[in-house]
């Protein structure tokens, strides 16, 4: 969805607009990253800290009782005020009777052009997790995360039917001629891979629309197990997608692809490494 600099309106169009997908059929909905404003990171300035909430705090209570109103799963992606000087970019999940399931702290923060995030957000110090929902067990990470192989295999690990990635991601007008289309597929090739490689559902709910600088580029999607797309958002103007996720078939493409069967869990210990300077 498109976001306003204010908070109430973006809040208010989030609940309408989980109204509309429950209606229409939708058990477990995601919205955006960072959903009830504009994404502020695009500089850095203190006063943008006031946007920041407690969980539980206005914006994460009015999910909740949609999650309850309704009968869903809901992911909200919200600026959390931990303590005085301690912030993070945060992921609160509800199941469908409105109890909170737990949360995810974005443990992956950028610091790019126009993408600020290390100014504003600590790294998250929950891991990566999992929560086992009325309608399958749903893990989350947050945007940035999305790049990262090793996030993706230990959310799944954790048992992760369902991988979402709430992203604000856009083009720089001026780059976007130049490098935009194969920006927005690495994006997109890189969440499919991460769905083949554990043999799950993933879906990206990007936000879209012009603030600031950016140009956030939509083109939210869900991706099978075998990485089909399943269904794809365009890259301007509001959408919602709905989309049906048969989890038998994560066994299926399993056992037919077993990675997980076959991984040398002995041999990776290198990997808490930054770098293996003594490479052999």
């Amino acid at each position: 969805m498109t976001c306003t600099e204010a908070k109430e309106p973006n809040v208010e169009k989030a609940l309408a607009k989980i109204a509309d997908a429950a209606a229409k059929g939708a058990n477990v909905i995601c919205l955006q990253e960072l959903f009830a404003g504009h994404y502020f990171c695009q500089s850095e300035d203190h006063a943008k800290f006031d946007q920041a909430e407690s969980i539980p705090g206005p914006t994460s209570n009015a999910l909740q009782v949609a999650a309850k109103q309704h009968g869903v799963v809901i992911v909200g992606s919200l600026f959390e005020r931990r303590a005085p000087g301690l912030y993070h970019n945060t992921a609160v999940i509800f199941d469908a009777d409105g109890t909170q399931l737990g949360l995810y702290r974005k443990m992956h923060i950028p610091d790019d052009p126009l993408f600020y995030e290390k100014f504003y957000f600590t790294p998250g110090d929950l891991g990566f997790r999992s929560f086992q929902t009325k309608f399958g067990k749903v893990g989350v990470c947050v945007c940035w995360d999305q790049w990262y192989p090793e996030a993706a295999r230990l959310t799944a690990l954790s048992g992760a039917e369902i991988m979402f990635y709430p992203t604000a991601i856009g083009w720089l007008p001026e780059e976007k001629e130049v490098f935009g289309a194969s920006q927005h597929s690495a994006w997109e090739t890189m969440m499919r891979s991460h769905a083949i490689a554990n043999g799950v559902f993933v879906a990206a709910p990007n936000r879209v629309g012009l603030e600031g600088a950016l140009q956030f580029w939509g083109g939210s999607f869900v991706s099978d197990p075998n990485g089909n797309l399943l269904a794809k958002a365009k890259h301007e103007g509001e959408e919602t997608l709905i989309v049906p996720c048969d989890l038998g078939l994560i066994d299926v493409v399993r056992t037919h692809w077993p990675f997980l069967r076959d991984r040398r869990i002995d041999a990776y210990g290198d990997l808490t490494k930054r770098y293996i300077d003594d490479a052999r």
